[in-house]
């Protein structure tokens, strides 16, 4: 019994000495990893949409009328999940990343109207198709990475 006990001692010194078993501060590394990681996991749905909807253009595009209706929407149907400003809450990222801002605006289109209903994004495909190329002006009518300004 001692013989086992004493082997495993001597494994676990071994192994902790080789940097096979974690420490804490490479379990505080993988976990910044890890959060980057989420991170972009949570914008990787936009990647995912297919080549026909990514190449859309917003009709609405050059309306400025069109960004305004579309914030007054934002505020009706995203910004209890997105935050007030598209900022992000604990329950929606924020629409002000890189990763949005530079998205082609039909693949937003696709996701507003698709959803990402595992992650807690509903379905807008209900909303009239003016209605959410409203909403992807809006959202695009950020600069990538700008913090609200209540932020």
């Amino acid at each position: 019994m001692k013989t086992g006990i004493v082997a495993l001692c001597v494994s676990l010194l071994i192994f902790g000495a080789c940097g096979l078993l974690p420490t804490e501060g490479r379990q505080s590394s993988n976990s910044a990893e890890q959060q980057a990681t989420r991170a972009n996991s949570v914008y990787a749905e936009i990647a995912k949409a297919p080549e026909k909807a990514r190449v859309r253009q917003n009709p609405l595009a050059n309306d400025p009328e069109a960004a305004i209706a579309g914030g007054i929407l934002f505020e009706q149907h995203c910004a209890d999940c997105h935050g007030e400003k598209a900022g992000g809450t604990k329950r929606g990222p924020s629409l002000r990343t890189e990763q949005v801002q530079t998205a082609e605006p039909g693949a937003i289109f696709w996701i507003l109207t698709n959803g990402v209903v595992r992650k807690g994004m509903p379905v807008w495909s209900k909303l009239p198709e003016p209605q959410r190329w409203q909403l992807v002006g809006f959202i695009k009518s950020f600069s990538a990475g700008e913090k609200p300004a209540d932020q």
